[in-house]
């Protein structure tokens, strides 16, 4: 939170059960405590963990809509927490974290992590990343063409926005369906960096997604077929 202290908010109804489910995990009592009361108070329903244990039992038990994960705590880290929650799982991930430098951001989004932000931050900007993240989980479509785009061994359907390969389902973070809807909006064509990074704040994060998502798609991800980049430009999705 930002070193302000506690944001000022008016008095809000308590969320109803279809309001989204977030669940912050940081070992820090008081920063579970101020983001429970602000995302609270605008209109989410919020569990906390205080660790990755506690997390996991959480996560056996409920349903959640998205996880806010600290990256420092003791035991199991958030690195570690957030691999193993994408082995099983594709809830979006917003990595709150002091550790700023950019190896570290590369390293959580290689991880599967939706978007990361670092601590001190201000409450309205984690407000509107944790809003920003739960539209793209939530697109029906993202402005996608309806029919399946088959590439490969592989098939993308954007309005259900899974991706099988060779028949089999492949489990997609919530930023690799959006990214494969942009593509499969525009078939062939080039889409630049810029307009695939939207609102992130260093397109090196985009090359990272890039990447991950090769390995899932691509029979060897060192020389792609499919999802290719255009030196200078950005990247294409060459269809069947």
């Amino acid at each position: 939170m930002s070193a302000a202290g506690e944001p000022d908010t008016a008095a809000a109804p308590l969320p109803g059960d279809d309001a989204p489910h977030v669940l912050i995990v940081d070992d820090d009592r008081r920063i579970r405590e101020l983001l429970k009361r602000f995302l609270s108070e605008n209109g989410y329903r919020v569990t906390v963990a205080e660790h990755a244990a506690d997390a996991r039992a959480k996560l056996e038990g409920l349903a959640f809509d998205l996880i806010v994960l600290d990256v420092m705590m003791p035991g199991e880290n958030g690195f570690d927490f957030a691999s193993a929650v994408r082995r099983t799982s594709n809830v979006p991930i917003l990595m709150l974290t002091a550790r700023g430098d950019a190896s570290d951001r590369i390293d959580g989004l290689e991880r599967g992590v939706d978007d990361y932000l670092a601590k001190p931050f201000e409450p309205r900007e984690l407000l509107l990343r944790v809003g920003t993240i739960l539209r793209r989980a939530r697109a029906p479509g993202g402005g996608a063409a309806s029919g399946a785009l088959t590439f490969g061994g592989c098939e993308f359907n954007p309005q259900r926005g899974e991706l099988r390969r060779d028949g089999q389902l492949v489990r997609l973070t919530t930023r690799e369906v959006q990214l494969l809807r942009i593509f499969a909006a525009h078939p062939g064509q080039t889409i630049s960096r810029l307009d695939l990074c939207e609102n992130e704040a260093a397109e090196r994060s985009i090359d990272v997604q890039i990447n991950r998502l090769r390995r899932k798609v691509e029979d060897d991800p060192r020389n792609p077929l499919y999802l290719q980049t255009v030196r200078g430009e950005g990247y294409v999705l060459m269809p069947d």
